[in-house]
């Protein structure tokens, strides 16, 4: 029988990505853009056997594939913005990369910037990865409170920092149309005490926090 390899839909890809057959799909991330954030991402974690991960504002699946290759227990992946967007066509990416990765991670499709908030619905993860979502809501310090009550062990964020902000206290920009990149979906600048005393604020008890992969970029775990 021969063996047809399934085509790559034709959709946007921001991460670039690694399928099992050996194809490579160039998003606008390079693959070693992908590996050096996979490392800021995990690499505190230790292993990552028996627990389960939630990935919110997943898009294409990387980091939730990641996760479920090194070794998670349950992997479940959460987005709406890009899933939905005509141009993003973001649901097309994940649900071929997810089945070509042969892991089962649970897909939810939820609104996190719907208001009310309440991520209660989305259970209880050990690990809660929020990688480059915080300066794209409106109200990223709702999410990160509802984030708190659905996180078991480790929040892993990653953001956008301010470099235009003084460093020594807590404050963060409001882009309310393009300012930011040209991109009316980035509404947040913080600094990276603000982000600290955020994650305090909302009840994680020690955070630990790295520049980025890219400028302007930082990494925040933050324990229970």
């Amino acid at each position: 029988m021969v063996k047809i390899t399934p085509r790559i839909p034709d959709v946007f890809w921001y991460q670039s990505l690694e399928l099992v057959d050996g194809r490579v799909i160039n998003g606008t991330k390079p693959i070693a853009m992908m590996k050096g954030e996979f490392e800021n991402a995990f690499g505190r974690l230790g292993p990552l056997q028996g627990k389960t991960v939630l990935d919110l504002g997943t898009w294409s699946g990387a980091f939730a594939v990641e996760a479920a290759r090194r070794g998670a227990a349950g992997v479940t992946a959460v987005d709406q913005f890009t899933w939905t967007n005509e141009f993003f066509k973001g649901r097309l990416g994940f649900d071929f990369f997810v089945e070509q990765s042969g892991y089962e991670i649970k897909a939810i499709e939820f609104d996190l910037d719907s208001s009310p908030l309440s991520l209660t619905p989305l259970g209880i993860h050990d690990i809660v990865l929020f990688l480059g979502v915080f300066y794209h809501l409106k109200d990223p310090i709702a999410a990160l409170r509802e984030i708190y009550k659905i996180t078991r062990e480790t929040l892993v964020l990653e953001t956008h920092i301010e470099s235009q902000l003084p460093s020594d206290r807590p404050a963060m920009m409001f882009y309310p149309r393009r300012e930011l990149a040209n991109d009316p979906s980035n509404w947040w600048g913080p600094n990276v005490m603000c982000v600290r005393a955020l994650l305090e604020t909302v009840g994680f008890s020690r955070i630990e926090d790295a520049p980025g992969y890219e400028v302007n970029r930082h990494v925040f775990h933050a324990y229970r």
